[in-house]
């Protein structure tokens, strides 16, 4: 029993849209980094997100099988309780796809390759990456039906994966239990792919239509909409011009059309795309679903619940009930008031988290023993 006087008790929260393999702290080249400074930069970013009150994340894009169900489930790190579709799938020349035009890749990009590659152009290619995938150990599959802002040669008006690639990799991952598909589609063109495809979930969807809102609705696939990296306009002076124009475009975009998406009652599960917002500030996205007109309830529902729901762990995860696995974050502010709630988003108002039943973070030494696995650095500062 644990006296809880003067705090607020949600559920764990859960993001279904990160990359915990990007981001190495202090703007490292990953092609210039130690694989051992990379190793260390994912134990720091799990760290960052489940002190911030996240305790299970979908990493759609970045984690190994080693980290996401080896290292992390050991406790050889603190980290969030993680689902992973080790790398993205895009044809040549699309989201996927982080090289230049004269062929050399991109620096601030390492993506895991599977064997046969992550860039499918033919139905060969297209099985054979959802073999190796379930060899691999994915939890999940992420395609790209568009491309994107941060890739080099594509946008996100520029269709990825097609609804016939998507079908095939249906008919592969029945024969070995399913998988649940995520698909990168921003533009509409591509978002109309996922859907026809028959995706479970459309991640970002800035350009969604209302058309295509109701057909969400019609076929109950999730809508992942990363607020917290849509509305994120970075410095001009740090990223190169054709990412800062696309983000400027889509930011806009994304406003107008998500906001559109959540007063039409599409099904929101909350996703961030950290790394494109830093590791740590992932409740930030709870904040951004009110601010576009979700009731504060609503809005965390779809940060734990609904979450829950699309990742197929809603009987263990999502809420607080006798016989769940015992999750929670603990806040001394009423984020159910909509002047409160985007203070979930600053580390230092989640003052404790505990992740099946240890507490991780405890900032008023109130809840009992902290448990602090031996890789965890004591420190739970604001990132940048």
């Amino acid at each position: 029993m644990i006296d809880a006087s003067g705090y607020t008790i949600l559920p764990g929260f859960i993001d279904v849209h990160t990359h915990l393999g990007a981001g190495l702290e202090g703007g490292l080249d990953p092609n210039a980094a130690f694989a051992s400074e990379k190793v260390m930069a994912v134990a720091r970013n799990a760290r960052l997100t489940l002190m911030a009150g996240v305790t299970t994340v979908r990493d759609l894009g970045g984690l190994d099988y080693g980290f996401a169900r080896n290292v992390f489930e050991r406790g050889d790190v603190a980290a969030p309780r993680t689902h992973t579709a080790i790398t993205i799938l895009s044809p040549t020349g699309g989201h996927a796809d982080f090289h230049l035009r004269n062929g050399n890749p991109v620096s601030t990009v390492d993506f895991p390759e599977i064997e046969g590659g992550n860039l499918i152009d033919s139905d060969d290619q297209t099985r054979k990456a959802i073999h190796v995938l379930i060899r691999s150990g994915a939890d999940c599959v992420k395609v790209a039906t568009t491309g994107g802002v941060s890739s080099p040669s594509d946008t996100p008006d520029d269709v990825g994966i097609t609804a016939h690639q998507l079908e095939l990799m249906r008919e592969e991952l029945s024969k070995r239990g399913g998988r649940p598909i995520a698909a990168h589609a921003q533009g509409i063109d591509g978002i109309w792919q996922a859907i026809e495809g028959g995706v479970d979930s459309v991640e970002h969807g800035y350009g969604i239509t209302d058309e295509a809102v109701d057909a969400l609705l019609e076929k109950d696939i999730w809508l992942v909409p990363t607020l917290a990296s849509a509305l994120r306009v970075p410095d001009p002076a740090k990223v190169p011009a054709y990412l800062y124009e696309k983000k400027v475009k889509w930011s806009s975009l994304a406003r107008e059309n998500i906001t559109n998406a959540i007063k039409r009652g599409v099904r929101v599960a909350a996703g961030t795309d950290a790394a494109i917002v830093p590791h740590g500030l992932n409740l930030r996205e709870i904040g951004h679903l009110v601010e576009l007109g979700m009731e504060p309830m609503q809005a965390i529902v779809s940060g734990t619940k609904n979450g829950a729901t699309l990742m197929g762990l809603d009987e263990h995860l999502g809420t607080l009930e006798e016989g769940k696995l015992a999750d929670l974050v603990a806040v001394k502010f009423n984020p159910l008031d909509p002047n409160e709630t985007k203070k979930l988003g600053l580390l230092d108002n989640v003052r404790v988290v505990m992740q099946g039943g240890l507490v991780h973070k405890d900032l008023d030494h109130a809840f009992g023993d902290l448990y602090l696995p031996p890789l965890v650095a004591q420190t739970f500062a604001q990132p940048e």
